[in-house]
């Protein structure tokens, strides 16, 4: 193999696929990126057999063939260099030349033969959905997966499509996000739960471009997301999820009506008060047109009033504050709706069309 590329085109690629070179793995190969050339151009591929990206890059190819390098030491010299073409050349027992200016490299390969490829899978009617939408509903979900694997099912996201209903949820134990969005066209029913860790790769290396789309194949056992020319090729995690349905109720005792922006400093404000580590809810303490939100702790206590417009009963109810900052971040309405019952049942935030909800458990407080 002989190729020729510029260093940024070489950056831009490693960038995009080392995303699924594992941390840790016993084989070894899986660290490394596979380079391959041939007459669709020159393409790189890391796979850590849970995850795999595959994505092509501009330059030449001289000679035809394929050879493994490990990822970090490529990404390194790579790197190390200013803007200019980059000659990778693959030689006999799996060495690799390196000529970047004046600088002549020779490195350690591997036989591609044993590396991963991605596996083969059976494409048809693909969704699509535009870059932007698809990166935002990730941005809008993925903060309230588990990260604890004693349940597989909550380290992932549901995503169900539905004509063209596109629904994507996340859950953790404590709290619930839902979101849904109207797709261009319509398609079948379906449904997969996808990886955290996917979505959260995903969405560091999709540009986010308005006007240009995402394909997604939802396969028997894997999902594909394919864009320009990159496609991310995930294992789904098998089982089934859980029916979210069940668990949120449109029955509320007390409305809230709040400046987002408001509210959010406050709560933000609130947690100046707590060292880390510690765990203290923040109290809210719903009268009349004021809502006012207090915290005790080690260092000290504060309290806060907010205007709202309240429809319903008062209502003195406790949360953990992160969760109420993780899901008014990423709300762009300058205003929000809350609904509660009573002090120990869920808080719901939720806009008229329901294009979000974001449930959270209340905590005892003294």
């Amino acid at each position: 193999m002989k190729i020729r590329c510029s260093q940024s085109q070489l950056v831009a690629g490693i960038n995009t696929v080392v995303k699924a070179v594992p941390t840790r793995t016993s084989m070894t190969i899986l660290e490394c990126i596979l380079f391959t050339a041939d007459s669709d151009g020159i393409k790189l591929t890391a796979n850590d057999m849970e995850l795999g990206i595959e994505t092509y890059i501009e330059g030449e190819v001289e000679e035809p063939g394929s050879i493994a390098v490990e990822a970090k030491i490529i990404s390194n010299l790579v790197r190390s260099y200013s803007e200019d073409d980059f000659y990778i050349t693959s030689g006999d027992n799996n060495k690799v030349y390196i000529e970047c200016g004046k600088s002549k490299i020779e490195i350690n390969g591997r036989t591609p033969e044993e590396f991963v490829l991605l596996p083969e899978l059976d494409k048809s009617s693909p969704i699509e959905i535009s870059q932007f939408s698809l990166k935002e509903l990730i941005r809008q979900t993925i903060f309230s997966i588990s990260d604890n694997d004693t349940n597989k099912i909550m380290t992932g996201e549901l995503f169900e499509i539905n004509e063209d209903q596109f629904k994507v949820v996340s859950l953790d134990g404590h709290r619930i996000s839902v979101r849904n969005i109207t797709l261009k066209n319509s398609y079948g029913h379906n449904s997969v739960i996808v990886p955290g860790k996917t979505l959260l790769e995903l969405s560091k290396i999709i540009p986010g471009d308005v006007d240009k789309d995402v394909s997604i194949y939802l396969c028997e056992n894997h999902v594909i997301f394919e864009y320009e020319s990159v496609k991310v090729v995930s294992r789904i995690i098998e089982g089934n999820y859980f029916k979210i349905d069940q668990m949120i109720s449109n029955d509320y005792e007390t409305r809230i009506d709040v400046s987002k922006k408001e509210l959010l400093e406050v709560i933000q404000r609130s947690t100046l008060m707590v060292k880390e580590g510690d765990k203290k809810p923040i109290v809210f303490t719903v009268k009349d047109d004021v809502a006012t939100l207090s915290i005790n702790s080690t260092i000290g206590s504060m309290n806060d009033d907010v205007d709202i417009e309240k429809s319903g009963k008062d209502i003195v109810i406790g949360f953990n504050p992160k969760f109420l900052i993780d899901a008014l971040r990423v709300i762009d309405d300058e205003n929000v709706t809350l609904y509660m019952v009573n002090p120990k049942a869920p808080c719901i935030i939720k806009n008229e069309d329901v294009s979000y909800l974001y449930l959270i458990l209340p905590v005892n407080f003294n």
